[in-house]
C-alpha cells in the first residue's frame, strides 16, 4: 500500500463548539495515532492559534503524528497553503473549506471533505477494534465516494480526472 501524505485542518475536522477544546484535540490526535498504526500514512494536523498562541509556529510530534499550532495572526488555512508550497509532493488535504480545496487542486494535490474523512476514520478504527478482517469493505468506500461525488459536475458514466483522483485516495484511506 502506498503511503499518503495527509494534512488535516484540525478544527475543521472536530468543529469548534466543544466545552473542552483541549480534550477534543487530544481525542482527535489519539484517533489519528491509532489510524496511523493501521494505515501507515504520514499525518500532519494543523490547529488554528490565530487569536491566541505564540508569536512563532509551534510544531511537535506525538505517536508519529506531526501537530502544528499556527502562529498568532495566521489561520490554519494559510498554514496549510504554506505547507503545500514548502514541500512539493502530492498531499491529501482534509478540509471542508471550498477555497482551500480549490487551492489544493491548483497545486496538484487532492482535497477530501472533513465529513467524508471522519466517517472513514471512525469506520477504520471500529473495524480494527472488531479484529481486522482480511477483506476491505469496498461497498463502504463506494457508498462514501458516491455520496461525495454527487455534487461534482460532469458525465456520471465517465468519471472526471478529479473524481478518479478522489476515488484513488478514498480507496487508500
Amino acid at each position: 500500500m502506498a503511503t499518503l501524505y495527509l494534512i488535516i485542518d484540525g478544527y475543521n475536522l472536530i468543529g469548534i463548539f466543544h466545552k473542552n477544546m483541549e480534550k477534543a484535540r487530544s481525542e482527535l490526535i489519539d484517533k489519528l495515532i491509532s489510524y496511523k498504526k493501521i494505515k501507515k500514512h504520514e499525518i500532519t494536523v494543523v490547529f488554528d492559534a490565530y487569536k491566541h498562541g505564540n508569536i512563532l509556529e509551534n510544531s511537535s510530534f506525538r505517536g508519529g503524528i506531526r501537530i502544528v499550532y499556527t502562529r498568532v495572526g495566521e489561520t490554519a488555512d494559510e498554514a496549510i497553503k504554506r505547507m503545500l508550497n514548502d514541500t512539493k509532493r502530492q498531499w491529501v488535504v482534509i478540509t471542508s473549506d471550498k477555497l482551500v480545496a480549490k487551492y489544493v487542486w491548483s497545486v496538484h494535490s487532492i482535497p477530501i471533505e472533513s465529513e467524508v474523512f471522519l466517517e472513514i476514520l471512525e469506520e477504520t478504527l471500529q473495524k480494527n477494534e472488531q479484529i481486522i478482517e482480511e477483506s476491505t469493505d469496498k461497498d463502504f468506500i463506494s457508498k462514501k465516494y458516491y455520496e461525495y461525488s454527487k455534487g461534482l459536475k460532469g458525465n456520471p458514466y465517465k468519471p472526471s480526472k478529479k473524481n478518479k483522483a478522489i476515488n484513488r485516495v478514498l480507496n487508500k484511506l
